[in-house]
Parts: structure tokens; sequence; C-alpha cells
């Protein structure tokens, strides 16, 4: 068994017990610089300085110039002679330049964001730091967590209780933006009394997991490690392979008894942890109402008013869990490169979290009436109310899966049974809003698998089109085949509903004033000309019926025949120019 894993289940047991002890290998991807990184450019700065030349190795021309060793305290308290002074020259070291922004250097690292997950979800609380750098402080704001930050002795002094705190980042070297910050050697032999007993208690009180630190600049901090000596939790010491621990360390590591982990990083390390623990987060939920169980219920409820309440939890509350499993999802997840088998995964967990909500919403919208339709628009509301993120679009956009399952399996019921009130409300009724635009815009333009597939990039990477993949790849013709049994007539009903949808988004830009187009379903194909079948069938009702054809008379195109015909013409003519 890796020994990750005994961490990760220790971890998620006891939530809040385990502190990190990290230091500057925690922000190596980041491209801040270690100690003796910062060391070496400065002794290169040096040399120039001198007129002479140090590569391509500095340290041996330091100690052939100053007969001795280049050291990271030590040459800093030569060059800058006072703590403000020390502050100003490493200032550089840490902040990013506008061409190291874009590049995404200097910025938090998907180990800084893992770390700020764990904390979010309540493992951990307490950080012990050597690093000057803020970009921990950077992650925890991107995931919503205010942190308490204590750098100085006096921050120590007036800091609640860390049982108090949602978070403590305890910086023993202090911010670089702070002039007190601890360099030299003599900085860092010893720590003020406040805060060697505010790190006495967390050494005592704390499971450790230790990463990036090597332990041989920091005497204070190994002393305060030496002077614990209860076990009251296991210490985990993570090590980068193949690179064994210094000797420093591998006597803190014996002293401590700890369990030593092998990484290949920070960022593999933290990402596995995080993972880990939030599968079993979610293994230990309640197992939800099964499917079947839920149709036959919600059967029930439809039928009698006097259920109407117990109707509305039931599927609201589905729709709410769906939604907070979204919302709760690993942030983490939003910047991990996109591919085909990645694509395939996050569809499949996403359809697992609707197998109860879509049987609820396509019982729902077959069967149920007038009076009950708000329920539907409701819950489809609910889904679709995905939180603000960062990350890679292809993620962000594909977070509304949930919602297009729930509309495709709302929408294909009602137009199975001719309820073409229901799917207006689902269509139109629906109202929802989107994370850069505060405006509430019907839900069709917002849950559509143009959309949600990130125009095109989900067909592309999948190789099919995403509604080819609803039809074929999830549980949706299990779901509606109770009240579709024929495959004929579960086909058609699917293809009508994508292309009055196509229909429906076309009317509304056209409306709008805008570049007309609707997403394109997968009843188009190669053989698609100026009439295909589902376009031909719809046509043939709509110019037989007119003003009451169903559709219109349920308010789709504001029920004008002219507006039908125009979002008609339209929409076949995009899809002329962008069928597959």
């Amino acid at each position: 068994m890796h020994p990750i894993l005994p961490l990760a289940i220790t971890m998620h047991a006891t939530k809040g017990v385990f502190a990190l002890l990290i230091g500057s290998g925690i922000s190596r991807a980041a491209e801040i610089p270690t100690g003796w990184e910062i060391v070496l450019d400065l002794v290169r700065k040096t040399a120039r300085l001198q007129g002479e030349q140090s590569d391509p190795f500095p340290a041996e021309w330091y100690e052939a110039k100053f007969g001795e060793r280049p050291d990271y305290s030590t040459l800093l308290g030569k060059l800058a002679m006072t703590a403000p002074e020390r502050s100003r020259l490493l200032r550089g070291y840490f902040e990013p330049t506008d061409e190291e922004r874009e590049r995404g250097v200097k910025q938090p690292t998907a180990a800084h964001r893992a770390i700020a997950e764990l904390v979010k979800r309540g493992y951990v609380r307490v950080i012990v730091t050597t690093n000057f750098d803020r970009l921990l402080e950077y992650a925890l704001e991107e995931a919503g967590v205010a942190p308490t930050v204590i750098a100085t002795a006096d921050a120590v002094e007036g800091a609640e209780p860390l049982a108090h705190l949602e978070c403590a980042i305890i910086k023993v070297h202090g911010d670089y933006l702070d002039a007190r910050i601890r360099n030299t050697a003599d900085e860092l032999a010893a720590f003020p009394d406040s805060l060697n007993r505010l790190l006495d208690r967390v050494f005592d009180e704390y499971g450790l997991i230790v990463c990036g630190w090597s332990a041989e600049w920091d005497g204070a901090l190994r002393a305060a490690l030496e002077r614990c000596e209860s076990r009251r939790y296991t210490t985990y010491w993570t090590v980068r392979n193949p690179k064994p621990p210094g000797d420093l360390a591998q006597r803190l590591i014996s002293f401590r008894r700890a369990v030593v982990l092998p990484t290949s990083g920070a960022d593999d390390f933290f990402q596995q942890l995080a993972e880990h623990v939030t599968s079993l987060e979610n293994l230990a939920r309640p197992h939800p109402l099964s499917a079947a169980i839920a149709r036959e219920t919600l059967k029930r409820y439809v039928a009698e008013d006097r259920h109407r309440v117990r109707l509305y939890d039931l599927v609201t509350t589905e729709a709410t869990r769906v939604r907070d499993a979204v919302a709760n999802e690993s942030v983490l997840t939003y910047h991990v490169e996109p591919n085909r088998d990645e694509v395939t995964r996050r569809l499949r967990r996403y359809e697992a979290m609707t197998e109860v909500l879509l049987p609820l919403m396509a019982t729902g919208c077959f069967w149920g009436t007038g009076e009950q339709r708000w329920i539907w628009q409701e819950a489809l509301e609910r889904v679709a109310s995905v939180p603000n993120g960062s990350g890679y679009k292809i993620w962000l956009s594909l977070r509304r899966y949930p919602a297009l399952l729930t509309l495709y399996a709302g929408g294909v019921a009602a137009v199975g049974r001719g309820c073409y009130d229901t799917l207006k409300t689902l269509l139109l009724d629906a109202r929802v809003g989107e994370p850069s635009n505060p405006d509430l815009n019907p839900a069709l333009l917002v849950v559509s698998t143009a959309r949600v597939g990130e125009h095109g990039e989900v067909d592309r990477v999948l190789g099919r089109h995403l509604s080819g993949h609803i039809l074929a790849d999830t549980g949706l013709r299990e779901v509606l085949r109770e009240y579709l049994p024929q495959e004929e007539r579960f086909q058609a009903a699917f293809d009508r509903f994508e292309y009055l949808l196509g229909l429906v988004h076309a009317d509304i830009l056209t409306q709008r004033k805008r570049n007309v187009w609707g997403p394109i379903g997968q009843f188009v194909d190669t053989a698609w000309v100026d009439a295909p079948r589902i376009a031909g069938e719809i046509l043939t009702e709509a110019t037989a019926s007119g003003v009451d054809w169903p559709p219109l008379r349920a308010g789709l195109f504001e029920g004008d025949v002219v507006r039908f015909e125009a979002a008609r013409i339209a929409y076949n003519a995009h899809i002329d120019r962008h069928r597959y």
C-alpha cells in the first residue's frame, strides 16, 4: 500500500488534525527560487559588478575570490546591511514581471491550489512555512478562504487561538514585504519567545505533513521540532525521488519517527492527497435515493395535489444535491490539461451525479400538470447555477453538463407526450445567469450542447457530437424507455426536441438583432439537404395548422407564424453552413 493512502484515510477521519510544514520546494513549479538559487544569482551579480565572469561555476568563483564558500545568510547580510534593504533586494525574486505573469510564472501552483482545497474542506487549518512569498495566500483567496497570516512577533501576540481560526499561516521567516524578515544566520538561529510558544503548541497538538523543506538553513525551526517529544499524531515527511533527505532532515525524521513519503514533487503529492481525501468524502456521503424509487415516488406525488409540498421537496432537494456536487468539485480539476480520456471521465462523473434527477425530470415533465411546471423550471435553474471559477474554459463550461442532461430529460419527455407548454417552460421561462453576466437569460441560451461543449471543443476532443453522446452513451434512453418504449418514438422525440430548441434559439437571437444561430443536434449528418425528415415534418405540421399548431399555442415564437418561419429559414441556413 502506498503510504499516501493511510495518510489520506487518517486525514479524512480526523478533520483539522494535521498541520503542514512547507518550505521552498512547494513553489518550485512557480519558478520561485530557492535560497541556494538566490545565492548563485547574487554571486553572479557580484562578479559582474567587479567586471568578472563567475559562470559556469559561480560558487567556486566566489570561494576563490573571497576565501569562503557562499552562504545564503552571509552573502545576503553582506550585500544588504539592514532588514529593509534585504526586503527590497528580495522583491524581484518573488514578484512576477508582466512577461512572467503572462507565462503563469510566480503564480499559485497545483500544489498551492490543492492545499487551498484541503483548507476549504476543513482538513487543514494550520500551515507553518519558511517561505516569504504569498502564493499560498493567493490560492486560498481564489478558493474563497481568508487566512490569518502570522508573520511577526506582534501578530503572534494578537492572534486568536488556533482552534478558532479557519486557517492560520505561520510564516516563521516573515513576509517578503515586511522589513522584519529573517534571512541571516543570526536571525535564523533563534525565534522570539512568543513564536516559539506557538510552534511548541502546533508541533505538540497536531500531526505534521512536511513537504519541500530541507531543514538545512533553519536552526530555530529544527530546535522547535526537537523540543517536542510527544507523538500524539504521525509525522509524514515527503522526500523527492531520487534524492535522499540530508543529514539534518534525516535526524529529524528519526526523532519524529516520521513516515517517509517518496514523491515526484509537491504538485503531484498534494494533488494526489486532495483527490484521495475528496474521493473518501464522496464515498462517505449517504447513498442517494435510488432512481427507481425516486421515479415511483414522484408518480404518486404528481397524481394528487395533496402531495404538492412533498413533490416540491423531492425534486428540489435532488436538484440542490446535484448543484452542490458540482460546486464542491475540487477547484484544481479546472487546471488539468484537456484530453479525450479526461473529457470522457468528467462526462461519466457528471452523468453519475444526475442518476436520480433525470428520472424525476422525465417523469414530471411527462405526467405533470400545468400547476406543477414551475417545479421543473426551478430544478433546471438550480442545477444550472454554477459558481465562478478559473481554469480551462472547457472544464468551466462542462460544469453545466448536469443541467444540459436535466434539460434533455425533461424536454424529450415533454415532446414525447406533446406537452409543449412544459417545453416552453424549460426553454424560455427557466432563467439562468452566468458568472460573467448578472443578467438572467432563457435557459436554452446558456444550457445547450454548443455552450456546454465550449462551441465544439468537446466535440473535437471526443471525435463526435455531444448530443450524439447524450443519445447513445448516457442513461437517457433507459430513463425514457417506460414512456417511449419504441425506438422510433424515442428517436423522433429526441430529434424533434433538438430541432425545436435550435429554432427557438434562432428566434430569440433574431428578435435581439444578433448574429442568428442555433445549436446543431445529432439529427444533422451528411444526408442533410434542404428538407430533412424532422425539418420537413415540422414544416408540414406548422403549415397545416397555422396558429393552432401546438408549439405556437404553447407560446413558442410568441405564437407568431411569421416569427416561426423567419427562425426556420435562418436556422436551416445556419445548419447548411455548419453541418457536420
